[in-house]
């Protein structure tokens, strides 16, 4: 209920111009820890993508209906929440990397659609994950863009 009112007071009428207000713009990167908390405060779905021509030719609904299928972990993408749950899980050191080394998520899409089970709207964002290759350890920690070569799970 909370994240209902949270939404509803942002301002503007659409998905795209509501997380606009936030900062969440398509092609702009932003910090995984601040997309998690807007998913919780406001109650949207965030999905990373580890193929950038999956992400920016298909529809998300498309991608879910096809890979459903699959064991969550073999899909070419995975919810914030889950990457962030499995990674902590299995990395006691990935907080304090956060810190060091943020990881930045490249916004592809921002968007509504019909939940296919239940027909409930959800509002989501999808996202790149960038990739060992890229992460310039040695620059500034402000984040990376990702050209998408590896994964970095």
């Amino acid at each position: 209920m909370e994240t209902i009112r949270a939404w509803e007071n942002l301002s503007g009428k659409t998905p795209a111009e509501k997380l606009g207000s936030l900062g969440v713009i398509r092609d702009r990167t932003l910090d995984i820890r601040m997309l998690d908390e807007i998913r919780r405060t406001y109650g949207i779905e965030v999905f990373l993508f580890f193929e950038e021509a999956l992400a920016r030719t298909r529809t998300l609904e498309s991608v879910l209906e096809e890979f459903d299928i699959f064991p969550e972990y073999g899909r070419p993408y995975i919810t914030i929440e889950n990457f962030l749950r499995f990674t902590r899980e299995n990395d006691p050191s990935f907080e304090r990397t956060m810190r060091e080394l943020p990881l930045m998520i490249e916004i592809v899409t921002i968007g509504e659609t019909q939940e296919p089970n239940y027909g409930k709207k959800i509002r989501y964002i999808t996202g790149l994950m960038p990739f060992l290759d890229e992460l310039d350890v040695d620059g500034e920690l402000q984040g990376v863009k990702a050209s998408r070569k590896q994964c970095i799970i």
